[in-house]
């Protein structure tokens, strides 16, 4: 029983390793990123302090919108993994996995900023240059960054 069960997972893991194009760093890495995101999203609504729910704290429904987006995500990095077949190119899943990289580091920064984290200019610098090499212009982004230096200052000082 214990080797079908084993044997079961490495089919499905196999399967879901060839739709998404292979386990490589841009996949590890946008999987670390959702799960991160996951968890500071998470612990943002424990403290109260979430921008999913009216009342800011833990809500189910909120966190099964998140999965599903997280899903979506994986669904996205399969579509573009089957348009780099058809153009038979290698960019498309790569550009895809970075964007949304991107979109995940953007969360996962505005989830710490609502727990009081403030973060080294250095990082605010990373965060413009990953933006800008994504090739996001997304005003969300630039207002969160903005929000992250206007919290800096209205503290005076850096709380890492």
């Amino acid at each position: 029983m214990k080797e079908n069960i084993c044997t079961l997972i490495a089919v499905i893991g196999a399967i879901f390793t060839s739709l998404v194009g292979g386990w490589d760093s841009a996949m590890n890495t946008l999987v670390i990123f959702m799960a991160i995101d996951f968890m500071t999203g998470f612990v943002t609504a424990i403290i109260g302090k979430s921008k999913h729910s009216g009342s800011g704290k833990l809500n189910s429904k909120a966190v099964w919108v998140g999965l599903a987006k997280k899903f979506c995500i994986i669904l996205m990095v399969i579509v573009a993994m089957r348009i780099d077949i058809l153009l038979e190119t290698t960019y498309v899943r790569d550009a895809t996995c970075i964007g949304f990289c991107v979109n995940e580091l953007l969360s996962i920064v505005e989830n710490t900023s609502l727990m009081g984290i403030s973060y080294p200019p250095a990082m605010k610098k990373a965060l413009e240059v990953l933006q800008k090499k994504a090739g996001h212009t997304n005003t969300d982004a630039q207002n969160l960054l903005d929000e992250i230096e206007k919290q800096e200052d209205d503290n005076g000082s850096k709380k890492l």
